[in-house]
C-alpha cells in the first residue's frame, strides 16, 4: 500500500530544520498547488532558499524534487476512484464521451492559457534575435526532444542556419561551441532537468543568447535566461510528457513560425519554394 506522503512529513516534522519547516507547514497547507510549483517557485513561497527545498527532500528520502512532488502526487492521487492526475480529471465511470470532452478541454485550456502568458515584447524580441542570430541551436531533453526537433524540421523549411540533435552529450558539445549572437532556444516543461540546464549553462558561457520555453517563471533553467516564453499547460509529476504540455509548446513554435515567415517573408518564401522543391519527388 502507498504511504501517506503528507502523514510522513508530519511525522518526521520534529527533525526538520527551521527552514525546512516552512516548508513542510507550506506543503501540508497546500499540497496540490505545490505539484504545480517548480522548485525556486516553492522556496520563494516559503521564504527559503532553493537547497532549503533540496535538503527538505533529502530529509523526506528522496533523491531530489521531482521525486518528491511524484511521492506527494502518489498520495493525493484517488487510485481506486478515478484516474488521479489524467487530462481533465478524467474518472474510471466516465462514459468515451465525457473523456473526449475532458481531454479535448484540457488541451483547449492549455492553449488558452499559454496565449495568456504571451507577452508581445518579449515574443518579438526572439523573432528579431532569430533573424539575426548566425545560427539558432534547438535543445531538449526527452519529450521536449521531439519538440526541439520538430521545431527545428519547421524552420528548416525557411531558414537553414537551424540545428538540432538528440543526444545529450552532442548537445553539450554544440551548445558549448557556439558564439556570441547565435540563438539557443531550450525547451523543458520543468525547467529543472540536469542535462537540459547543463547545456543552457555551457551556451550562455559561450556567449549565446538564451530562449527558455518552459512552464515555471523561476527555475534552475530560467536562471540561465535571457527571455522567456511560457507555456500553460499544467502537469503533475505522474503527466511527465503530457499531450496538453506538448501542444502548448508546439502553439509557441507554430507562432513563432508564421511570424518569422511574416515578418522576413520575401526571404523565407523562396526557401520555403526550395525546400518543398526538394521533397517533392519523394512525395509523389
Amino acid at each position: 500500500m502507498q504511504e501517506d506522503f503528507l502523514v510522513k512529513i508530519r511525522g518526521t516534522y520534529n527533525q526538520f530544520t527551521k527552514a525546512e519547516k516552512k516548508v513542510a507547514d507550506f506543503i501540508t497547507e497546500n499540497p496540490e498547488k505545490v505539484l504545480f510549483m517548480s522548485i525556486s517557485e516553492l522556496a520563494e513561497a516559503c521564504r527559503v532558499g532553493d537547497t532549503s527545498v533540496f535538503r527538505f527532500c533529502k530529509t523526506m528520502k528522496c533523491k531530489g524534487y521531482q521525486e518528491f512532488k511524484m511521492c506527494l502526487s502518489l498520495s493525493l492521487t484517488p487510485g481506486k476512484t478515478g484516474l488521479g492526475q489524467m487530462e481533465g480529471n478524467v474518472r474510471r465511470e466516465d462514459s468515451f464521451s465525457q473523456t473526449a470532452d475532458k481531454v479535448l478541454r484540457a488541451n483547449i485550456k492549455a492553449l488558452e492559457e499559454t496565449r495568456s502568458l504571451l507577452r508581445e515584447d518579449v515574443f518579438q524580441r526572439v523573432i528579431e534575435i532569430f533573424h539575426e542570430a548566425p545560427r539558432i541551436c534547438f535543445f531538449g531533453v526527452g519529450t521536449s526532444m521531439s519538440t526541439a526537433m520538430k521545431a527545428a524540421e519547421k524552420f528548416l523549411k525557411i531558414e537553414p542556419k537551424v540545428y538540432a540533435v538528440e543526444d545529450s552529450h552532442v548537445q553539450a558539445m554544440m551548445a558549448s561551441t557556439m558564439k556570441e549572437g547565435e540563438a539557443a532556444v531550450i525547451f523543458s516543461y520543468s525547467g529543472a532537468t540536469k542535462d537540459t540546464i547543463h547545456a543552457a549553462r555551457l551556451a550562455k558561457d559561450a556567449g549565446a543568447v538564451i530562449i527558455c520555453v518552459t512552464r515555471f517563471v523561476k527555475s534552475p533553467l530560467t536562471a540561465y535566461a535571457d527571455l522567456v516564453l511560457l507555456c500553460g499547460a499544467n502537469e503533475s509529476p505522474l503527466q511527465a510528457g503530457s499531450s496538453s504540455a506538448e501542444i502548448s509548446q508546439l502553439f509557441l513554435i507554430d507562432l513563432l513560425y508564421t511570424e518569422y515567415y511574416r515578418r522576413y517573408y520575401e526571404t523565407c518564401s523562396v526557401n520555403n519554394e526550395k525546400t518543398s522543391a526538394s521533397v517533392m519527388e519523394k512525395l509523389c
